[in-house]
């Protein structure tokens, strides 16, 4: 067999085909994975419903996609579960809530009760520092230093530096107020419902 010719035409020839291959790979492996982390997504989302919302036995009774412009003017999307018990009494509703952090997104989900306090939160993204800005996931929770849990946002929940009542977390502050500012953004978009309010269709959370 003749040996190929070691020309530019052939270098292109042979990239692209490893190229074409690996792409193909890729969108095999992807193909495999999209369906168990979507499940995976489903699943922590769930469950952190049933953190903040402190009860296990509860229904997605309706989920809004609620679109409302920051302070900023910057249009933010939040994502409002109204959640019932099994008796299907009105419990609140847990609002997924996203701002800018010190490395990048901070996406919260919060509780809120039916009067419009904080029942309890969790973390569902976050790219702050290690040991420092990602300390939020617990310092903010009931009993700790940052301690939101009860209080009720309708006056802007702001750190202790901005003359306000919430410790900041140790060396965050910037990380503390994007945090509170995602939780007030949260309790806003929950105690106003917009006219294009976008309603998805209901879904019990899996026990």
């Amino acid at each position: 067999m003749k040996k190929l010719e070691s020309s530019l035409t052939n270098m292109v020839l042979v990239l692209t085909g490893v190229a074409v291959i690996m792409g193909g790979i890729l969108a095999y492996v992807n193909h495999l994975t999209e369906g168990p982390i979507a499940q995976q997504k489903e699943k922590a989302l769930a469950d952190g419903i049933k953190t903040v919302m402190v009860c296990d036995d509860l229904v997605v009774s309706k989920t809004d996609t609620v679109r409302r412009n920051d302070a900023k003017g910057k249009e933010q999307t939040y994502i409002i579960y109204q959640i019932q018990d099994a008796q299907h009494q009105d419990l609140g509703a847990a609002v997924e809530s996203t701002t800018g952090g010190f490395g990048g997104n901070l996406k919260v989900l919060v509780g809120f009760d039916i009067d419009g306090k904080i029942l309890g939160y969790t973390l569902l993204e976050h790219a702050e520092t290690p040991g420092l800005g990602a300390k939020a996931d617990k310092w903010f929770q009931k009993g700790e230093k940052g301690d939101i849990i009860g209080k009720d946002p309708k006056e802007p929940l702001t750190v202790s530096k901005d003359g306000g009542q919430v410790d900041a977390i140790t060396a965050s502050t910037i990380t503390s107020r994007a945090f509170l500012l995602a939780v007030n953004n949260a309790y806003n978009a929950y105690k106003v419902t917009p006219v294009d309010a976008q309603t998805s269709a209901t879904k019990e959370v899996e026990k």
